[in-house]
């Protein structure tokens, strides 16, 4: 099962980064989830400290608000070189300059005009939450937002598309999709592979066979990818 997984995930990245560029966007939405390999940050053995696979492990996601299509997905370390490293590989799939909205991770201060250059819009919405209970943080439950600063930084980003909403809902998605995502889990991976493995998959299926419910097609199809609902023989023919 496990050959399988690493075979077919493997093929969806390969695909989909070949075939999801040009994309015309207006509105792109940033955001990282969390997850975890080989066991939570505060128990890595310390020879292990700083290598990805050994604790906190970090998916960026880049949505387009209209077609809802994923337009790029990296897993990695929540830091500046990855920050750059995939607003790098954002910028190189989009046709057109767009407004894009991050979240308020400080990197991307940096990584969004080193990657861009002059050619975006761009805008932070930086989340202010309170002081969870203990009993929130130790199920890593949120803390309570007590509010959302829109924040332009380049270009002239439009203030009532600052938004990161589209892309929390996708990531929200995979937490209830993919049980290594979920935040109280016994079902987490032991090698960083498979999780790309697994997120290359979740994103094939996501992007190419599951029909939006607001769009009534795949995002794909929205963004003029593909003409038809791929099946999940199509997906898995992919490996061969």
């Amino acid at each position: 099962m496990t050959k399988l997984l690493e075979e077919v995930g493997f093929a969806c990245n390969v695909y989909q980064s070949e075939h999801i560029r040009n994309v015309k966007a207006s509105r792109v939405q940033v955001d990282e989830i969390w997850a975890f390999c080989q066991s939570k940050q505060k128990n890595v053995a310390p020879g292990n400290q700083g290598i990805l696979g050994h604790g906190d492990v970090w998916t960026y996601t880049a949505i387009d608000a209209d077609s809802k299509l994923m337009i790029s997905y990296m897993v990695g370390k929540r830091d500046a070189d990855y920050a750059l490293a995939f607003m790098t590989d954002v910028y190189s799939r989009l046709a057109n300059r767009v407004q894009l909205t991050t979240d308020g991770h400080g990197a991307y201060l940096n990584a969004v005009p080193d990657a861009f250059g002059t050619d975006v819009d761009f805008a932070m919405l930086v989340k202010h939450n309170g002081v969870g209970t203990p009993t929130e943080q130790q199920r890593y439950s949120p803390a309570k937002l007590i509010d959302a600063e829109k924040r332009p930084i380049t270009g002239n980003p439009d203030k009532r598309h600052i938004s990161t909403s589209y892309v929390e809902r996708s990531n929200l998605t995979m937490r209830m999709g993919m049980r290594r995502f979920t935040r109280l889990t016994n079902g987490f991976l032991k090698k960083v592979d498979n999780l790309e493995h697994a997120v290359s998959l979740h994103f094939m299926h996501y992007n190419y066979a599951r029909i939006h419910k607001t769009l009534r097609v795949t995002p794909a199809m929205e963004a003029g990818l593909t003409d038809h609902v791929w099946t999940l023989e199509e997906i898995a023919a992919l490996a061969q």
